[in-house]
Parts: structure tokens; C-alpha cells; sequence
């Protein structure tokens, strides 16, 4: 049975939500292991779900899905569930079909004697090294709980960085794709008509129209073949960003694009900062989450620069010294904030700091960025549909003064 309840926690916060029950006895033990207390409490049969779902055939785990995951499982363990039971509540609650089948051999994993960390590290596509290198070290050090608050906040601020790349994305490729819709169907159906008036009255047409009537008819007459072609030459785009050569090309090429140059080095500076700080604040060596962090971080530049970091490490060099090298990849705010985050022993407070701030650094900037992007669209718009005005209108002045 599927409940839709309303319940305060211990600071009487209203929380609202749905959970699974045999019965309110057991959705009352479920919420109080949650820490809450229920208000008011409405009953719905649950549906039955189809055995084809997307996320078991897609076998993807989104972000949320984790983060409530990692909650949830927090304030369980704090209430004193087993690891046991606290698996079995949390595949209840999900509606991912895939993630729930984790969940479920997780818990069969756990009965088996096996620590929570291996039994996450044998789903590499769900629970990356980060995720069950930290789960590890909490387990080891018995401060759990303290590792999945930690872990709960690199996820979220992971997915607030994300989210606001892609929300300042969304909208100069909305208008793009318009316009390359609308110059598609003008092309097929707007062109064809104006050149048999054209054609009829034996106008000349000047080279800004010829240029559109062959573009018109190579539409027309090979339209497949040119939308065959686009996807083939996105298809081997991608193949070739997928190679280490092509990918560090693609990556070489974001750092000095103007503006996204700026943003790609301060995502990698903030993810590479706050992954760092929530590793040592769990526990983990810097020598382990270095190597840990450099199959993390998306530029091939970054990942190289901790990679090398990883080593020079293990040989006793600084941090600061190390990151000195790259010049060009590290900021120096950044070199002087590890300095003396190691000469004052703060490294994981002063690493929080630094993160923290190029993450503002990267919400200013999105946010600012469709005021950017716009009047360069509107540009861009107005000068394609101005060029098209002209070349459709030059001839038929031209038309106008045989008459």
C-alpha cells in the first residue's frame, strides 16, 4: 500500500511525501526510523507498474536519485537501523526500477556478512571510486553518518553546478534549433514559390539569390542525403571526442573559447576543490583521493595535472608547489589559498573556501550569460533574416521596373 503522509522532523519542519507500507503500524515504524513524526496521513492503492520501465532498460541512476539515497540513509543509520533494514526501506521509497534492484542486492549483500562499500563498488556505473572510496573509509573509521552528510553535499553541489550550466544552455539552443527549423521549411516551401515568379518574368537575379535558390534546390533534390550527412558527421564527432587525441583536441579548444574557456577551467578548479576537501574531511589520504579525483574531473589538462600531482605527492613535494607548474590551468588564487592551507594545516577548510568561490564565480557568470548570449542571437537573427529580405526583394524591384 502506498501512503501519501505529512510529518514533522525534530526541528517541527513540515516534510511532505509518499511511502510504501504493509499497513500505518509498519508506516509508522518507517517514518519514525526517518526521525519524523506523523501529522496527517492519506491512503492510495498503488498502481501496478508494467515490467518494461525506461531506467531498468536505460540502467541509468540520475544524481537525485543518489542524493536522496545518501540522505536517507544518514538519518537512518543516525536513528540506529541496521544497514539491513535501512536498504530495505530505502528500495521502497525509490521509483527508479533499476536503482531499486540495486538497492535489493545491496541488502542481500549486506545479510551475507559483506561491508556496505564492496557491495556498492560492484555497480562502477552507479557508485563511482569517490562515492565507495569515501563509504569505505567511513565504515573503517566508524563515522559513517559524518561521511554520507559530506557525501549528500558534493552530490548537490555537483548537481547545482550542472544544472546551472544546463539551464544557461537551454536557451540559445532552443533558438538555434528554431532557426535552423524555420530556414529549413523557407528553404522547401517559401523559395520554390518566390523562383517561379522569378523564372516566369526572366528577372535577374543578383548573387545573394542565387545563393539562396541553390541552397533551396540542393534541399529539394538531395534533402536525405543532407540530413543523412548531419547525422553522420555528429555520430563521428562524437567517435572522435571518445579518442584520447580527439578528446584532448575538443579540450584544448573549450579552454580558449572566449567566456566557456572561463567557465570549463572554474568547474574544474571548484569540482577538483570541494572533492578534495569532502576526501580529507572523511579521512581519506591525499595521495588516494588525488588518484581518486583525476578520473573524476572531465578536462583531460585537469585530470593530467592531478594525475602528475598524484606522483609528485607520494614523493613528498607540497600541493602548492606542484600546482605551480600549471600556470596556465590553476588560477593564482587558488596556488596561494593551498599554500597556505598546508603551511596552517586548514587545507580541507581553506580547499571548502576555494571552491565555494569559484562556484559563485560559475553562477555570476551563467546567469549573466543568456544577458550575453541574447543580443548576439538577436544579431545573428536579424542579419539572416535581413540578408533573405534583400535577396528575395532585389528582383522583384527589378521585376517591378521591366513593367
Amino acid at each position: 500500500m502506498q501512503y501519501s503522509y505529512k510529518a514533522k522532523n525534530k526541528n517541527e519542519e513540515i516534510k511532505f511525501g509518499k511511502i510504501n507500507a504493509k499497513n500505518r503500524d509498519k508506516l509508522l515504524k518507517k517514518l519514525n526510523a526517518m526521525g519524523l513524526t506523523l501529522v496527517s496521513v492519506q491512503e492510495s492503492q498503488k498502481k501496478e507498474k508494467r515490467n518494461f520501465e525506461i531506467s531498468k532498460i536505460l540502467k541509468r541512476v540520475g544524481v537525485i536519485d543518489k542524493m536522496l539515497f545518501t540522505r536517507h540513509l544518514g538519518v537512518m543509520l543516525k536513528a540506529g537501523l541496521s544497514f539491513s533494514r535501512a536498504t530495505t526501506v530505502l528500495a521502497e521509497q525509490t521509483n527508479n526500477a533499476y536503482f531499486k534492484e540495486i538497492l535489493e542486492f545491496v541488502k542481500e549483500d549486506i545479510q551475507k556478512g559483506n561491508q556496505l562499500a564492496d557491495s556498492l563498488a560492484k555497480y562502477p556505473k552507479v557508485f563511482d571510486d569517490l562515492f565507495v572510496n569515501m563509504i569505505r573509509v567511513g565504515e573503517m573509521s566508524g563515522n559513517l553518518e559524518e561521511v554520507l552528510d559530506i557525501l549528500y553535499i558534493q552530490l548537490k553541489k555537483e548537481h547545482e553546478l550542472t544544472s546551472r550550466i544546463k539551464g544557461a544552455m537551454t536557451y540559445p539552443a532552443v533558438i538555434i534549433f528554431a532557426m535552423v527549423v524555420i530556414g529549413v521549411l523557407m528553404m522547401l516551401y517559401v523559395v520554390p514559390s518566390l523562383l517561379k515568379i522569378f523564372t516566369e518574368t526572366g528577372a535577374e537575379l543578383p548573387a545573394s539569390t542565387k545563393m539562396i535558390v541553390f541552397i533551396s534546390n540542393s534541399f529539394q533534390n538531395y534533402g536525405l542525403l543532407i540530413l543523412v550527412g548531419f547525422i553522420a558527421s555528429a555520430f563521428l564527432f562524437l567517435k572522435i571526442i571518445k579518442t584520447k587525441t580527439g578528446k584532448k583536441k575538443f579540450d584544448f579548444a573549450l579552454l580558449h573559447l572566449p567566456v566557456i574557456g572561463k567557465i570549463v577551467s572554474k568547474i574544474n578548479m571548484a569540482r577538483f576543490s570541494r572533492t578534495l576537501s569532502s576526501m580529507i574531511a572523511s579521512g581519506v589520504s591525499i595521495v588516494k583521493a588525488l588518484d581518486i579525483i583525476s578520473g573524476t574531473l572531465g578536462n583531460t589538462y585537469y585530470k593530467n595535472s592531478i594525475k602528475n600531482a598524484c606522483k609528485e605527492v607520494q614523493k613528498g613535494v607540497a600541493l602548492s608547489e606542484i600546482i605551480k607548474k600549471y600556470d596556465k590551468l590553476y588560477y593564482p588564487l587558488m596556488m596561494h589559498m593551498i599554500e597556505v592551507g598546508e603551511e596552517t594545516g586548514t587545507l580541507q577548510e581553506t580547499l571548502k573556501q576555494v571552491s565555494e568561490f569559484y562556484e559563485d564565480d560559475v553562477e555570476q557568470i551563467t546567469s549573466n550569460l543568456s544577458s550575453i548570449i541574447e543580443p548576439v542571437l538577436m544579431l545573428v537573427i536579424g542579419g539572416a533574416v535581413g540578408f533573405f529580405a534583400i535577396s528575395m526583394i532585389q528582383p522583384m524591384y527589378s521585376i517591378m521596373g521591366t513593367m
